[in-house]
C-alpha cells in the first residue's frame, strides 16, 4: 500500500490524496462489484468503513451510496482539517481493511487482480483525463475513475 502511495504521487498533497484515494476506492469498487454484487459489497465497506472510523475518526464522514460506492461529498469538506501524515494513514487503513476483508471473503481469490486494479490508479503530470488539471487520478489506461465506481 505504502509502495502505492509512493508510486501515484510524490509529496501528494491532502486535496491530491484525496482524489487518489477517491479514485482507488472506485476501482476496487467497480472491480470487486462484477464477482461480488452490490449488495455483499455494500456490507463489507460498510463494515470497513465502520472499523476506519474507530481508528481514524475523521473518516466517519464517509459513507456507502444507496446506489453503490462511497460517499465523500461530507468527507471532502473536511479533508483541509487534516495533516497530511495523517490523511495518508487514514487512507492506507481503509485500503488495506477493505482489500483484507474481501481477500478474506473470497479465499485470496480476488487479491490478485484488486492489487492490479490499484496500481493502475496513479497521477498524470499535466491532465487528469477530464479537465486538464495537473493533480487529478485516473487509470494508466486514461479512463477517470470516480469515487461512486462510475
Amino acid at each position: 500500500m505504502t509502495d502505492w502511495l509512493a508510486q501515484a504521487a510524490t509529496n501528494p498533497s491532502p486535496k491530491v490524496l484525496l482524489r487518489l484515494f477517491e479514485a482507488a476506492l472506485g476501482a476496487l469498487w467497480t472491480r470487486a462489484a462484477v464477482t461480488l454484487g452490490e449488495v455483499t459489497l455494500t456490507a463489507i465497506a460498510e463494515r470497513v468503513l465502520h472499523n476506519a472510523a474507530e481508528n481514524f475518526p475523521g473518516l466517519s464522514s464517509l459513507s456507502v451510496e444507496a446506489t453503490g460506492g462511497i460517499s465523500f461529498q461530507e468527507f471532502r469538506e473536511r479533508t483541509s482539517a487534516w495533516q497530511d501524515p495523517d490523511l495518508a494513514r487514514a487512507i492506507r487503513f481503509v485500503l488495506v481493511e477493505f482489500l483484507t476483508v474481501l481477500g478474506t471473503l473470497t479465499a485470496e481469490i480476488l487479491t490478485p487482480e484488486l492489487h492490479a486494479e490499484l496500481l493502475r490508479v496513479t497521477l498524470f503530470e499535466g491532465v487528469n483525463g477530464t479537465n486538464g488539471t495537473p493533480d487529478g487520478p485516473t487509470k494508466t489506461t486514461g479512463t477517470e475513475r470516480g469515487g461512486n465506481g462510475s
